[in-house]
């Protein structure tokens, strides 16, 4: 007997402990066939363990999984597939060095006596790739495809297995605008086509514009079930049980001298590409200075030259930087982390599992590893675990950090956590410069309002930002100014209260006209003047504006502030390039 190829999912009181901390408490849940159910909650809330359990990675304490109304069980994730469900993670299982085909032939090898028979695997990629409108080339390498497109591949991976429920867990959290709107397409037609789908994600704008029902969970248990015609502000005070601003007042600005001086700074990446080219720019104290832009252009190869993490060609590092950094006037390009960190860089990286934590590391050790060799956390090369048990209490307090001890590991906690968990350990000192990479990703609507008033807070005490973010709503609500970049060169700085059209059009590629994109204290005032290039794509600019785009005029000025000659190399005051920690 042909079975349906529709699905309808309920869960009854499902439960899931661990030892004493109930992670669900009697969830009850119901998705229909061809429904779009957003699952809604704030950081720790159960989410990812309840899908872990309908995905087959978890046992349930208690409770029930029924399909078509038919109790199930799933022992694995196998299990799961068999019976439907797909699953698109928020961090994508796939191999970076193999094709598109390739990586879906993984777990479901097609085989033609017995040796592997990649045509047919190519064929079953355009199959499905062409019936739901998924473009993909099945002999591109996962490594050098969009973020975007690798998330359509996990798709077209869940599809192959006869998926009738797709659960996508924060699927937009790494996606530009443009591949946002394209995905939310994508969910539309797969849901037409009778496909369930549980959508997991932050992003209160989205949910009410695909979801057909929300269900909202807070510390375990299910505390509403709502329809999409609900404000924004009623789902984010369902998510965290107060009220949430959604505005940021951020204030007045006082900006000083320099924090940060960047003069023709190029990074050669590991595929020998001019990642950042050429590029300057300067961080003033008591500013934050945001960098708006599609991701790829340069951000990411720009944010580990300001750390540390590029080498300097010099050195022969196969991430090669040229070009001069300096904090505060000292020149840094050739130090190392430790000693930009001790020179007062806080540094949140984009990727945490990569580049923010040790994952088998302690909660506790994790807000320490910036100052692991410094008093009081250590004396003599002896640790003082009093010290370091002290700051983690507090950090976990103040953060809000939702664990179960401070001795427990990091890979205990949820995705936004563990980016708390950053943010506490980067914010436990004083800081002369932070360099924040998307601070705000993965994590729920009260996080992020504390969030943002921390990095004010930073810079109305002195402190520099760099904020790096691909949300464009954040760049202009916190951002003293905004550059923006484009093919890793800055080809505009604006105010923030530059029309998003005008914005959109420079991330697709335009250059202010009548001022050298390089300049970085540019100064761009809406008024009579030259108008925005002609060369602009409006493709961006029609994902990002609310409004239709619409005609704009600049006008520029230069600030007169000294600048050093980057030509020059004349060394600075204190320099340190030939000193710090190699």
């Amino acid at each position: 007997m042909q079975r349906s190829r529709t699905l309808k999912l309920e869960l009854r009181a499902l439960t899931k402990k661990f030892g004493t901390f109930v992670a669900d408490d009697n969830i009850d849940l119901v998705v229909q066939p061809g429904e779009i159910h957003a699952l809604l909650g704030e950081n720790g809330a159960g989410k990812s363990t309840l899908m872990n359990m309908l995905y087959g990675l978890l046992e349930p304490t208690s409770g029930e999984i029924l399909i078509d109304d038919e109790p199930v069980t799933f022992d694995n994730p196998k299990q799961a597939i068999r019976a439907g469900i797909g699953m698109v993670h928020q961090h994508f299982m796939l191999v970076p060095p193999f094709t598109v085909a390739e990586n879906v032939m993984l777990g479901r090898e097609y085989h033609r006596y017995g040796v592997l028979n990649r045509k047919a695997a190519r064929q079953a990629v355009m199959d499905v790739s062409e019936r739901y409108g998924l473009r993909v080339d099945p002999d591109a390498l996962i490594k050098d495809i969009p973020v975007g497109v690798q998330q359509r591949v996990e798709i077209i991976k869940a599809l192959l297995g006869d998926c009738r429920l797709l659960i996508m867990d924060e699927p937009t959290a790494v996606l530009t605008p443009q591949e946002i709107t394209e995905l939310l397409d994508i969910m539309r037609t797969l849901a037409e086509s009778g496909t369930s789908i549980i959508f997991i994600s932050h992003k209160l704008k989205e949910v009410k514009a695909i979801a057909d029902k929300i269900t909202v969970i807070r510390r375990g248990k299910v505390t509403g079930d709502l329809t999409p015609d609900v404000s924004e502000m009623e789902l984010a005070s369902a998510m965290v049980g107060r009220d949430v601003s959604l505005t940021v007042d951020k204030g007045q600005s006082t900006p000083a001298d320099s924090s940060l001086e960047i003069r023709d700074l190029t990074v050669i990446d590991e595929r020998d590409c001019r990642a950042v080219d050429g590029l300057d720019l300067t961080v003033r104290r008591g500013e934050i200075l945001g960098i708006a832009g599609v991701e790829g252009n340069g951000q990411t190869e720009l944010a580990r030259a300001l750390i540390g993490l590029a080498g300097h060609a010099a050195d022969g590092a196969k991430e090669k930087m040229t070009g001069s950094i300096k904090f505060h006037g000292r020149e840094v390009s050739r130090s190392s982390p430790l000693r930009r960190i001790r020179l007062g860089l806080g540094y949140i990286p984009e990727d945490r599992a990569r580049h923010g934590l040790i994952k088998d590391f302690t909660v506790a050790e994790n807000l320490v590893l910036n100052q692991i060799g410094d008093e009081p956390y250590s004396r003599n090369g002896v640790r003082n675990f009093n010290a370091i048990h002290e700051l983690a209490e507090r950090s976990i307090s103040t953060f809000d950090i939702r664990t179960e001890g401070p001795d427990k590991p990091a890979s205990s906690l949820s995705g936004g956590n563990q980016q708390k968990l950053i943010i506490a350990r980067e914010f436990s000192r004083k800081l002369e410069l932070l360099v924040a990479s998307q601070p705000t990703r993965g994590v729920d609507v009260g996080a992020i309002e504390f969030i943002h008033k921390r990095i004010i807070e930073e810079r109305d005490a002195g402190a520099g930002v760099l904020l790096i973010s691909s949300e464009l709503d954040e760049i202009l609500s916190l951002s003293d100014r905004v550059a923006v970049m484009y093919k890793g060169k800055v080809v505009a700085v604006v105010p923030p209260d530059t029309p998003r059209e005008v914005i959109g059009r420079y991330m697709a590629g335009a250059v202010q006209e009548g001022v050298d994109a390089t300049i970085p204290d540019a100064v761009v005032t809406l008024a009579g003047g030259a108008t925005v290039g002609a060369t602009a794509t409006d493709d961006v600019a029609a994902q990002i504006s609310e409004e239709p785009a619409a005609d704009a005029v600049v006008e520029i000025s230069d600030h007169d502030d000294p600048e050093t000659d980057p030509t020059t190399n004349d060394p600075a005051p204190e320099d340190d390039s030939k000193g710090g920690d190699k």
